[in-house]
C-alpha cells in the first residue's frame, strides 16, 4: 500500500486547491450556458407539447445509473471568439449511459438553439462519438430534431466531410450495433439520411419531419407545391413511405418506446472483475495535487494512489527511469497497467514503457495514461544515448498495443511526449483531460525564447541591432498564442479529447470506461456484410 507524504492542508495544497476549483466553476458555468441558451425556447416548446433536448436524454435514461457525458465544450470560441460569448457543445448532446439497463451512445440534437443546427466543431463531435460507439460495441440511439447545416455559414468541406456521419450509422449497423433513431422533429435534405440509415425509426405525430428538399426548396427547384406533412411528415412516413416503424402521439410516448426497444436487446454483463476495494485515500485531495503551472513538481504516485482501489501500487522497475512511473494496480475491480510521469521521458524511462506496455498486452490488462510531461528529454548526453531510437520504441509500442488505452490529461502534455503517452492522435478508447492540463508541442516561453534566438542571430548576420521594446512584444505575442492555444477547455472546445472532467470523478470516469471496454470484449454482434435496408 502507497503511504502519501501529501499534507492536504499546508499552504501550497490550498493555493493549488483553490485554482482548481476556480477551473471547475469556469468549466460548469460553459456547460450550464449552453444549458440556459437551450431552455430559453421552453416557452416555443411547451406550446408544441414536445420537451426540451436535456428533458427528452433524462426520460430516456435509467434514473440513477451512471452517465458519462462526452465532449460538453465543443465548438468553445470556434462559434464566436468572445469567450463570454461562446456557447459549447456544438448543437448537440452526447453521453454514454443506461437504457433499461443496457449500456448505450446518446445522442441528441440540441434543438432549443438554433433549432438544432449543428454548430462549430459539431460535426467533428457527432464522428468521435460514433467512433467511440463503434470501438465500444455500443448500441446507439439518436434523438434527432436538427436544422440541418446552418447555410449562412457554409463551408464546402463541412458538407464533403459530412458524408462520414452516414457513413458511420452504416458501418454501425453492419457490425450488428443497432442504431435506433426518435425523429421528434425535421430532418432535412442529408439530415433526411439519419432515419433513413438507422435500423428502427420512430416518429412523433404532427411534428416528425424527413424530407430530401422542404416546401420552399421544392417550390424553387421544381415548382411544385406541397405541405411539410405530403412530403415528410410522420403519419405519411409510417403509412405510406415506410421510412418510420413506429408513430408515437408526443415526445414522451416515443422515448417510451425507445426504451421498449432498447430493453429487447441482450445486454451484455461483462466478466465481473474483482472485488472493488474503496480508496484510501479522499479524492478530494486531487483538487490540491496538480500545481496550476508545469513548472512546479508533483509526485503522481499521490494521485494513482487517490484513483486506484485500496491505494495498492505495483510499480514495474521503480529504481530504473525513474521520472517515468509504470504501476499495476486495479480500479474499481478491474486490473491496469498504468504510466504516469514525474518529469521528462528520458531513454531508460522510454526502453520501460516499452517493456511494460507489452507486458499488459500480454496480460491482456488495459493500459491507462496520467499525462504530466514536458516531452522527451534533450540534450547532448540524450542525443548519444539514443533517445531518438528509443522514444520511436515507445511510440511504436503505444501505436500497436493490442489492449484498450485510455488517456487521462492531467497537466502538461507537450511535443512528442503527447504522442508517446497516448495522446489524441494514437487513438486511445478515450481521452479526457483535467481543467488544468496544457496540451502544446512545447511551453510558450519556450517557443517565444527559440524564436527570439533565431531572430536575434539573424540580424547579428546582417549587422542589425535588435529593438528591446520589439522583441520583448514579440515575445509576449508568441506566449500567448502557444498559452491560450494548449488551455485544455481550447483544445475541448476543438474536439482534441472527449471532455473535461472533474479531477475528483476520474476514478468513476475511469471504472465506467474500462467496464465498457470490458462489455465491448464480451459482447457478440451479429455482423452482417450491409447495415440493415429500410423496407
Amino acid at each position: 500500500m502507497f503511504e502519501s507524504s501529501f499534507n492536504p492542508q499546508s499552504p501550497q495544497a490550498q493555493e493549488r486547491r483553490d485554482a482548481m476549483l476556480a477551473r471547475l466553476a469556469q468549466l460548469r458555468a460553459l456547460e450550464d450556458r449552453a444549458a440556459q441558451a437551450s431552455a430559453k425556447s421552453k416557452p416555443v416548446f411547451d406550446k408544441r407539447g414536445q420537451l426540451l433536448p436535456r428533458e427528452r436524454v433524462a426520460l430516456l435514461l435509467d434514473p440513477g445509473a451512471p452517465y458519462v457525458p462526452l465532449c460538453s465544450l465543443a465548438g468553445y470560441l470556434q462559434d464566436h471568439k468572445d469567450p463570454e460569448k461562446s456557447v459549447p457543445g456544438g448543437g448537440m448532446l452526447a453521453g454514454m449511459g443506461f437504457i433499461s439497463g443496457v449500456r448505450c451512445m446518446v445522442v441528441a440534437s440540441d434543438s432549443g438553439i438554433d433549432a438544432g443546427a449543428i454548430q462549430a466543431r459539431g460535426l467533428e463531435k457527432i464522428l468521435r462519438v460514433q467512433e467511440i460507439a463503434l470501438q465500444n460495441q455500443l448500441p446507439f440511439i439518436h434523438l434527432v430534431e436538427s436544422a440541418g447545416a446552418n447555410l449562412t455559414k457554409y463551408q464546402v468541406e463541412g458538407f464533403v466531410l459530412g458524408g462520414s456521419l452516414f457513413r458511420n450509422l452504416a458501418r454501425l449497423s453492419a457490425a450488428g450495433i443497432p442504431v435506433i433513431t426518435v425523429q421528434h422533429g425535421s430532418g432535412t435534405a442529408g439530415g433526411a439520411y439519419m432515419p433513413g440509415l438507422s435500423d428502427i425509426v420512430i416518429m412523433v405525430r404532427g411534428r416528425s419531419r424527413a424530407f430530401l428538399a422542404g416546401p420552399p426548396l421544392l417550390l424553387a427547384a421544381t415548382g411544385e407545391v406541397a405541405t411539410e406533412e405530403e412530403l415528410g411528415g410522420a403519419e405519411m412516413h409510417t403509412s405510406v413511405s415506410g421510412l418510420g416503424e413506429y408513430l408515437a402521439e408526443d415526445d414522451r410516448q416515443a422515448l417510451g418506446l425507445a426504451r421498449q426497444l432498447v430493453a429487447a436487446l441482450k445486454a451484455v454483463p461483462a466478466a465481473p472483475p474483482s472485488p472493488a476495494v474503496p480508496p484510501a485515500f479522499h479524492p478530494d485531495d486531487l483538487l490540491a495535487l496538480m500545481p496550476a503551472h508545469h513548472r512546479e513538481p508533483v509526485d503522481m504516485r499521490e494521485v494513482i494512489a487517490r484513483i486506484v482501489d485500496g491505494a495498492e501500487l505495483l510499480e514495474f522497475k521503480a529504481l530504473y527511469g525513474a521520472a517515468t512511473l509504470c504501476v499495476q494496480a486495479r480500479i474499481e475491480g478491474h486490473a491496469v497497467g498504468i504510466i504516469s510521469n514525474n518529469g521528462p521521458i528520458d531513454v531508460a524511462g522510454a526502453s520501460k514503457a516499452t517493456h511494460f506496455i507489452q507486458w499488459m498486452c500480454q496480460l491482456g490488462h488495459p493500459i491507462v495514461y496520467l499525462q504530466n510531461t514536458t516531452g522527451y528529454m534533450v540534450g547532448k548526453d540524450s542525443e548519444q544515448g539514443g533517445m531518438i531510437k528509443h522514444g520511436s520504441k515507445m511510440i511504436q509500442a503505444v501505436t500497436n498495443a493490442t489492449v484498450p488505452q485510455i488517456t487521462i490529461q492531467c497537466g502538461a502534455s507537450f511535443g512528442a511526449g503527447n504522442y508517446g503517452m497516448c495522446g489524441r492522435g494514437y487513438a486511445p478508447r478515450f481521452l479526457f483531460s483535467w481543467p488544468q492540463a496544457k496540451t502544446a508541442v512545447m511551453g510558450g516561453e519556450q517557443a517565444a525564447r527559440t524564436m527570439q534566438i533565431v531572430a536575434e542571430a539573424g540580424m547579428a548576420r546582417k549587422g542589425i541591432t535588435p529593438d528591446p521594446v520589439q522583441m520583448q512584444a514579440q515575445f509576449d505575442h508568441i506566449v500567448n498564442v502557444f498559452e491560450s492555444q494548449a488551455d485544455a477547455f481550447h483544445t475541448s472546445g476543438l474536439v482534441l479529447d472527449d471532455g473535461v472532467i472533474d479531477p475528483r470523478d476520474t476514478r468513476a470516469v475511469l471504472a465506467f470506461c474500462l467496464a465498457t471496454c470490458a462489455e465491448a470484449a464480451a459482447r457478440q454482434p451479429r455482423r452482417m456484410q450491409f447495415g440493415v435496408a429500410r423496407m
